[in-house]
Order: structure tokens, then sequence, then C-alpha cells
């Protein structure tokens, strides 16, 4: 695990996927790769911090409504690009705004159903064309440059947990380390929290009612890569058919993220 420690303490689920193995015998270079969770969150001690990172990318992966109501605070030099990885009129991309409406919340999360709804939503992460065009771009611009690069949506959980997940595995990282960063995030959900459990009042569920949608499981990731082997046969597949990712692209990719 490369994850010990907080980088930035007002944004708990930023972190570097630098330092793991390969399968080529290298590792992920440090400080090319971040992944993080809200970004308007940045607290003015932690700024020299952030500023000093490096970061010449900030591609944001929240809705447009996301994007709107809660601006990123972006790095000094760094570009902002906004990619959103799930059809706006998406269950999974308005599942806040469905908890502030009782009658649609119980309907949509109670009684397990919030837990059918994270399965869901880690298939459509996979398939739905949204979700193909948005991942597709957060791997040019990362094997494109300039890095270092940071990506993120709310909780950095779900739609960057992908997104961490896609990176690592194109870059040689073995299925189990994907896995284990991806559930790095589950004690890393402060900010979060907060704001869902405001959400589980407003919406009358009990919170253990919600409490699926609140971390991150080794099997909502491993419905991903299922679901890619269903539709598309393997991940070579989803990378070159789905994601329509050239293999100079992939090459590029590990020459910059792989020493």
């Amino acid at each position: 695990m490369t994850n010990n420690g907080f980088i930035l303490s007002s944004a708990p689920n930023f972190r570097d996927l630098g330092g793991h193995r390969t399968a080529g015998g290298g590792t992920v270079r440090h400080g090319m790769l971040y992944r993080s969770d809200a970004l308007h969150t940045i607290s003015e001690p932690d700024l020299p911090v952030y500023n000093g990172l490096g970061i010449r990318q900030l591609i944001d992966l929240r809705t447009a409504h996301e994007r709107e109501s809660l601006p990123d605070i972006t790095p000094e030099g760094a570009a902002y690009t906004a990619i959103s990885v799930q059809d706006p009129t998406a269950a999974g991309a308005n599942f806040s705004q469905a908890l502030l409406d009782r009658e649609r919340a119980r309907a949509m999360f109670a009684d397990g159903a919030a837990e059918r709804f994270m399965f869901d939503v880690y298939r459509e992460l996979v398939t739905d064309e949204a979700a193909l065009t948005g991942y597709r771009d957060l791997v040019e611009l990362a094997a494109k440059g300039p890095t270092a690069l940071v990506f993120h949506c709310s909780a950095g959980k779900d739609r960057t947990g992908w997104g961490a997940a896609l990176l690592l595995t194109l870059l040689g990282v073995d299925r189990a380390t994907v896995i284990a960063d991806y559930l790095a995030s589950n004690e890393r959900q402060e900010n979060t929290d907060k704001w869902m459990r405001r959400l589980s009042e407003h919406s009358g569920l009990a919170w253990e009612e919600v409490a699926p949608m609140t971390r991150v499981r080794a099997e909502y990731l491993r419905a991903s890569f299922s679901h890619i082997d269903e539709v598309y046969g393997s991940f070579d597949g989803y990378v070159s058919d789905g994601l329509g990712l050239s293999s100079a692209t992939v090459d590029a990719l590990r020459a910059r993220m792989v020493g």
C-alpha cells in the first residue's frame, strides 16, 4: 500500500497513485497521478502543499450540477477540465437530489435497494456512453500530459475509484493491488459522511439503509470487471472496443507513468 497518511487534511481522499509495482517490473512513478475527493474543500493551511505538488491538470469527473454548486479550487498553474462520466439523467448522477425527496428516496434506496443501486452504478461506469467517452478522455489526457494530474469526483470513491482502477490496470498493476487501493477510500470519508448524514436525515431513511452508498466494497469493483468480461470479452476488449483507446495511447501512458 502507498496510501499512508493524508496529503491534504481538508481533502482526506486526496492521494498519490505512485509506488505500485507493475507486471513489467517497473513502479508507478510518484507525484504524477493523484486521485481525490471534492476539491472545493481545500483549506487555507493546505493551499501551500496543494499548490506545491506541481499539478498541471485537474480533471473534474462530477456532473454539471455538482460543478456549478461547488466549484473546484484549482491549483496554481493547472489547467481545469470537466469530464462527466455519467449521463446527467442517470439515477447514479442524481442520487443526492433523490435523497431530498422522501418518497423517491424510499423507492430507490430503502429495504436493501441502495446496495442494488450501487451495483447498477458500477456496471454503468463501464458501459454507459457518457462513461466510455469520459474515461477515454481521462486516459488520453493522462497519457498526453502535462503531469502531474489530479482527477476527482465528490467522495473520490466511485467515479474516481473506477478511474483509478482503470489507470492502474492499464499500467500493469495486479488486480489485488488495484482493489486494495480502491478500498483505501473507506478510511477517508470524513467529509463525505457529513453531507451524507444530512441527506439521510432529509430522506427519512435510517443511516443503515443509506450506508451502502457511503463506502466502497470489493464486490462493487469486481462487478465492473465482471461486467466488462460479459460485455467486451476481456479487459483488453473493453479498452480497445469500449473505450476506443489505441495501443499508442496505452504505450504513451506507461512510458509517462512507469519508471
